[in-house]
């Protein structure tokens, strides 16, 4: 891939090991700071990032995820504050760590476990196992959120939690409505899980 906010592959090289392993050694390029950091930063002196840098940040990302998308086919499937790299004299940003990317093909499966916790689209924590580019796009605007609010949109550690946030903020009717969930095999459990949310949020009017 090459691109301004796409890290840049320099070279490639194998090595071996005494019991010899073989490895793949890639190097890239350079970039001193990830984004995670920067916000660490902010974090640490009790600010907010600058509302300049959170629109040009954010719009290079999604210039990155449009070419990975549309140009290159590739979907990131990994997308987090830790996998952007920012560099702090010129604020280029870059996307990197490309270790759970992948051409997606229509029609054949994928693995629904992908994606860190608090950036995982509704359909992976439901289980589908066909989806497309639009679950980078979320994390990206779950990263967008991240870097208004100073913390994680969706900072829960469980299946329940994470919907009962999910469905506060973008109510239920998203989850009823939006085809890409409707088409979903959801297991028995999912459903639980689901059930459960619904009956957490629900519970003061039944």
């Amino acid at each position: 891939m090459d691109h301004t906010n796409v890290v840049c592959l320099k070279h490639c090289f194998y090595s071996t090991t005494s019991t010899n392993e073989l490895f793949l050694n890639l190097v890239m390029e350079y970039v001193p700071e990830t984004m995670y950091r920067v916000l660490k930063h902010y974090s640490n002196m009790n600010q907010r990032m600058p509302l300049i840098y959170v629109k040009l940040y954010t719009y290079q990302v999604f210039r990155g995820l449009a070419y990975m998308h549309t140009v290159a086919g590739v979907c990131h499937r990994d997308l987090k504050p830790q996998n952007v790299l920012v560099d702090p004299l010129t604020h280029q940003v870059k996307i990197c760590d490309f270790g759970s990317a992948k051409v997606l093909v229509k029609g054949e499966a994928n693995i629904s476990y992908i994606c860190s916790w608090f950036y995982r689209a509704p359909e992976l924590i439901f289980g589908t196992t066909e989806y497309t580019t639009s679950i980078d796009i979320w994390s990206a605007g779950c990263v967008l959120a991240e870097l208004l609010l100073g913390q994680p949109l969706f900072p829960e550690e469980n299946v329940v939690d994470q919907l009962v946030e999910i469905i506060k903020v973008l109510c239920d009717k998203f989850l009823f409505t939006d085809a890409n969930i409707v088409a979903v095999d959801i297991s028995s459990k999912t459903m639980k899980d689901f059930q459960l949310a619904l009956i957490m949020i629900y519970s003061n009017v039944i």
